[in-house]
C-alpha cells in the first residue's frame, strides 16, 4: 500500500512544517508539531474511503421532536464491572481503560469477553503485546478451558479493520491501543499521532457499524493515560484501574462515562482464577483491630452511586525542624490546609509533629467530605485515645472553620447503620429529620464544637 505524504502539524496554533522542528515555526511554542497525512487537493483517494460515515445524513430537527430512546446494555458477567459501566456493553460504545502494567487490565477484559461470548455475542480479542499462545494459556490459568472467544494477533490497522468487517463481531477488544499502527503514518507504533488516527478509525468504525470496542491503553509514570488528551475526548467511557499491584484488591473507577455514572467504581480481588467482584467493599477498607485504636476514625465515602464506608488513619509524632505532612489516598495539600484549619479554629496545634494521613486498603478519597473524619483522626492521635467504638464521620470543612454539608448524607448514614455503627459526627445540614433506629447522631456547625464534642465520648 502506497504511503501518503505526510507533513507536522502544530497542536497549538495550527501551523505547519515539512519536517520536524523543535520550535513551531509560526507561534514558537516547543514540542508541539505533531506528525499528521497530507490532505490532498485533487482527485485521489480519501483514506476515510470505505468507512462509514459517523451517522447517516439528516435534516435538522428540534430537540423536544426528536424521540428519545433508552439504551440497550449487555451484562458482562462481572457485576463490578458492569456497575462502573453502567450496566453493560452498549452497542457502538467505545471504552478505553488504563491502569499500571500488571495491575490486571488483560485478566479482566478477558474474563468479561468470554461472559459476553457465553451470554451469545460474538467477540474479537485483538493482541499487540502478546501472541495468540499466551492470551490461550491466561485463559487456562483463569479456567476459560472452553472458550469460543476469537483471537487475532495482528497490530496493522488495515488488517484489524478488514477482519473485523469479515467477522462482524459485537465486540472487539484493543491490546493495546499503543501496539497499533497504520500505513497511512511514518511514525513509529505508539507516537501521538498513531494512537489519534488508529482510535479515530476505530471510533468511526464503533459508531458506523454498532460494534463495541474496547481499548486498552497505556499510562505514564504519573498515572494518567499515555498519548493525546483527544484519546479521552473520542471515546464514550474511560476506565482508571487503582490500586497496589502487591495488594489483593483492586479498583476500577470510571473518570468518564456517557452512558452512566461517573465516578463510580467497581472492586474485585485477584484470586488464583482471576479477578472476582467484591460485594461488600467496606469490609475490606475497616478496621481489623479487636479493640479502638488511637488515630484511626471510620470514613462514610460517596463514590459514584455507591455509600462506603472507608477507615482513616493518622499517626502524629514529634518531627524535627521541618515536620512532614505526608497522605497516602488523600490530597497532600488539602491537608495542610486542614491543619492550619485545627490550629486556627479548634487550638489544636502540630506545628512541630510529623503528620501522616493513610487511606486503608489502597482507595483514593477525593471528595471533601473526608476533611472531618482526617481532623478527628490526627486529634485522637495527638492525645493517645482512641475513638468510640462503632463511631463514624464525614463532612467538609471550610476556611473559617464551619463544617459544611456532604451530598446524600442520609444513604451515608444508612449504609454505616447497616454495618453496625452506632454514634456518628455529621454537619448539622445533614441531621436526620426522623432519628435512625441504633444510631446516636450528633450534628455539628463548627470544627470547634467537634473537637470539643469527640473528647467528651
Amino acid at each position: 500500500m502506497a504511503k501518503e505524504k505526510t507533513h507536522y502539524v502544530c497542536t497549538d496554533c495550527g501551523g505547519t512544517s515539512a519536517k520536524w522542528l523543535g520550535k513551531c515555526p509560526s507561534c514558537n511554542a516547543w514540542n508541539t508539531l505533531i506528525e499528521a497525512a497530507v490532505e490532498a487537493t485533487g482527485p485521489v483517494k480519501n483514506r476515510y474511503a470505505g468507512m462509514a460515515a459517523l451517522a447517516p445524513a439528516s435534516e435538522v430537527a428540534v430537540l423536544s421532536d426528536i424521540e428519545a430512546q433508552d439504551v440497550a446494555r449487555t451484562p458482562t458477567g462481572q457485576e463490578e464491572l458492569d456497575r462502573v459501566l453502567g450496566g453493560g456493553m452498549v452497542e457502538g460504545g467505545v471504552v478505553l481503560i488504563g491502569g499500571d502494567p500488571g495491575i490486571g487490565k488483560s485478566t479482566l477484559i478477558l474474563q468479561a469477553m468470554d461472559g459476553l461470548q457465553r451470554s451469545g455475542m460474538r467477540t474479537l480479542y485483538v493482541t499487540g503485546e502478546e501472541s495468540a499462545a499466551q492470551v490461550a494459556l491466561r485463559s487456562r490459568r483463569l479456567g476459560l478451558d472452553h472458550s469460543q472467544v476469537q483471537v487475532l494477533a495482528e497490530t496493522q490497522l488495515e488488517k484489524i479493520l478488514a477482519t473485523v468487517d469479515k467477522l462482524q463481531p459485537a465486540v472487539v477488544v484493543m491490546d493495546s491501543i499503543q501496539t497499533v499502527y497504520s500505513d497511512q503514518l511514518t511514525s513509529a507504533p505508539g507516537s501521538v499521532a498513531q494512537v489519534r488516527e488508529c482510535a479515530s478509525h476505530l471510533t468511526r468504525m464503533a459508531k458506523s457499524t454498532g460494534t463495541a470496542v474496547v481499548l486498552v491503553g497505556h499510562v505514564t509514570k504519573e498515572g494518567a493515560l499515555a498519548g493525546p488528551r483527544v484519546l479521552e475526548h473520542m471515546v464514550d467511557t474511560v476506565l482508571y484501574f487503582e490500586g497496589d499491584t502487591h495488594s489483593t484488591y483492586r479498583l476500577v473507577r470510571a473518570i468518564k462515562n456517557r452512558f452512566g455514572a461517573v465516578n463510580e467504581i467497581g472492586v474485585f480481588a485477584m484470586t488464583e482464577k482471576g479477578l472476582k467482584g467484591v460485594s461488600n467493599p467496606s469490609a475490606i477498607f475497616l478496621s481489623q483491630h479487636s479493640e479502638p485504636v488511637p488515630g484511626s476514625c471510620v470514613l462514610v465515602t460517596l463514590e459514584g452511586t455507591r455509600p462506603m464506608l472507608v477507615e482513616i488513619q493518622a499517626l502524629v509524632d514529634s518531627g524535627g525542624p521541618s515536620p512532614r505532612r505526608l497522605s497516602v489516598g488523600l490530597d497532600r495539600d488539602r491537608l495542610a490546609m486542614l491543619l492550619a484549619v485545627l490550629h486556627r479554629h479548634a487550638g489544636v496545634a502540630c506545628m512541630d509533629q510529623d503528620v501522616f494521613v493513610n487511606a486503608v486498603g489502597g482507595v483514593r478519597i477525593s471528595e471533601p467530605a473526608a476533611d472531618l473524619a482526617v481532623l478527628l483522626s490526627i486529634q485522637s492521635s495527638l492525645r493517645g485515645k482512641p475513638l468510640p467504638q462503632g463511631f463514624i464521620a464525614f463532612g467538609e470543612i471550610g476556611l473559617a472553620g464551619e463544617v459544611r454539608p456532604a451530598p446524600r448524607g442520609q444513604e451515608r448514614l444508612k449504609e454505616a447503620a447497616k454495618l453496625g455503627f452506632t454514634v456518628a459526627v455529621i454537619p448539622k445540614a445533614n441531621a436526620p429529620k426522623k432519628p435512625i433506629e441504633g444510631m446516636t447522631i450528633h450534628a455539628v456547625e463548627r470544627v470547634d464544637e467537634a473537637m470539643g464534642l469527640v473528647r467528651g465520648l
